[in-house]
């Protein structure tokens, strides 16, 4: 097991090295320049986010389709993602997360808005679409398709299922004293149970548990920087100042260098919103949506919530705890669950369960949003008759992932994320002109100075043999 996880260590160093930091990042901030700032357009995303389109074509309402992509990206990576970049890459990691959110918004709708455009639909009206259907339909591509296709599956098992039920398995075992194999098996059974319902049921139970978790999750950390009120500015300061500089810091707090900071930071903000992977345009497609702009819109505001706010908050949650608790020693952690349970800590009695509870409604949610990414993956790859094969292979995993070194599958996720990445980024470049188009007209007004984004999309939506 140790070889293997220094060959896949050695394998990340690679993967996330310069030219995977620049490629997505320089994604990020080519797509705001293409798409004129549609980052200007967020208060409208949130708008249409909860405005129901009953008439226009798809499977699952807008806000579903969000809550949905919600549910797979405010994870884990929010809570001990962020703490596992502080530990490893220095509190200037934050900043590094942040900007990666606040860019990411424009890769994350031009990824959406594609997946919207070139989708498809099955003999029996379910809406299919994402990087796999943008790049055969887009560009006329074969094999990459393919490879976004079976590193989705991959990473469905890595990001989407072991590191949840994992996180999950171990946040239990430490503070209710049950057994992880135990934990494996709840899961798996209550996974099962919704999975097998098909997309509208993981929408439904998404669609009621992301608001809730996401309000009683922010409300602890409000209340945690409300403790740490005079400890926030200093470590709004260390954290901008760590980024770009390495040296010591407030309360023990070691920078790592840019570009530690810069890895661990664009890392864990990939993990946490997906910006720039390809995984939540998969549900984007299946939103019932007049046209691929106003779907894109709503999409965007997904890595808004997830890293411009959430990410956000735990960060400061931790660097101000940090600051004020000198005794916090960094240097001898390196797991963003034990740096995320000590600053949760600082609020008695309910502190803990703010984050039992956290850590298991945000990886449940997540496990269920990436088994239906899975699941398109899978039908594109080999038809519906895959699917009753995968779901159980997800089960399987679930019941094993629990017994598994919780770095070793970090590691993992972090090789599969990349590799998903890299397909989808194509597309996104390759089709930039054509999302600067379908932006320029569908934000724009007609003659009569009526916007278009109300206006129907007329382009016909092929029909395939699935």
């Amino acid at each position: 097991m140790e070889a293997f996880s220094n060959l896949i260590t050695n394998v990340n160093n690679v993967l996330w090295g310069l030219p995977m930091i620049l490629l997505l990042f320089g994604t990020h901030i080519f797509m705001t320049i293409r798409t004129g700032c549609i980052q200007r357009n967020i208060l409208t995303g949130i708008r249409l986010s909860v405005t129901k389109d009953p008439d226009a074509k798809g499977d699952i309402s807008p806000f579903a389709s969000l809550a949905t992509a919600l549910a797979s990206t405010i994870g884990t990576g929010n809570i001990i993602g962020v703490g596992t970049a502080i530990a490893l890459g220095g509190p200037g990691a934050v900043l590094w997360c942040w900007l990666t959110g606040v860019f990411g918004i424009a890769t994350k709708y031009a990824e959406s808005l594609i997946a919207v455009k070139y989708r498809v639909q099955t003999k029996d009206g379910r809406m299919l679409g994402g990087a796999m259907y943008a790049l055969e339909r887009g560009l006329h591509m074969k094999v990459l398709p393919i490879l976004f296709a079976v590193f989705a599956v991959l990473t469905s098992y890595g990001i989407g299922s072991s590191v949840q039920v994992n996180a999950i398995a171990k946040v239990v075992n430490t503070n209710m004293g049950i057994d992880t194999w135990v934990v494996g098996i709840v899961i798996a059974i209550i996974t099962a149970v919704v999975i097998f319902g098909g997309v509208k049921a993981i929408s439904k139970v998404c669609e009621g548990l992301v608001p809730i978790m996401a309000i009683f999750y922010v409300a602890g950390c409000i209340v945690i920087l409300a403790i740490n009120y005079d400890y926030i500015v200093p470590a709004i300061s260390t954290i901008c100042t760590m980024a770009f500089t390495p040296g010591a810091a407030a309360g023990g707090l070691i920078g790592t260098g840019i570009m530690a900071a810069a890895r661990y930071g664009i890392a864990r903000g990939l993990f946490s919103n997906e910006s720039g992977m390809g995984s939540s345009p998969i549900v984007s497609a299946a939103a019932q949506t007049k046209n691929p702009v106003r779907q894109a819109l709503v999409s965007s505001t997904g890595t808004f919530w997830d890293t411009v706010v959430v990410c956000l908050m735990t960060g400061l949650v931790l660097v101000s705890s940090i600051i004020k608790n000198p005794n916090i020693d960094v240097s001898n952690i390196t797991d963003g669950g034990e740096l995320t349970s000590l600053a949760f800590g600082q609020l008695p009695y309910v502190g803990t369960p703010i984050l039992v509870i956290g850590i298991i409604t945000f990886a449940f949610s997540t496990i269920l949003g990436w088994a239906y990414y899975g699941e398109r993956c899978i039908e594109y790859l080999a038809g519906k008759r895959s699917l009753i094969p995968y779901r159980c292979s997800i089960i399987i995993v679930l019941l094993i992932a629990p017994m598994i070194s919780l770095n070793v599958v970090w590691d993992v996720a972090d090789t599969l994320n990349a590799l998903m990445a890299i397909p989808n980024i194509v597309a996104v470049l390759l089709l930039s002109k054509v999302i600067a188009k379908e932006t320029k007209y569908y934000l724009g007004h007609d003659k009569k100075g009526n916007s278009r984004l109300d206006e129907a999309c007329t382009d016909p939506i092929p029909v395939v043999d699935k």
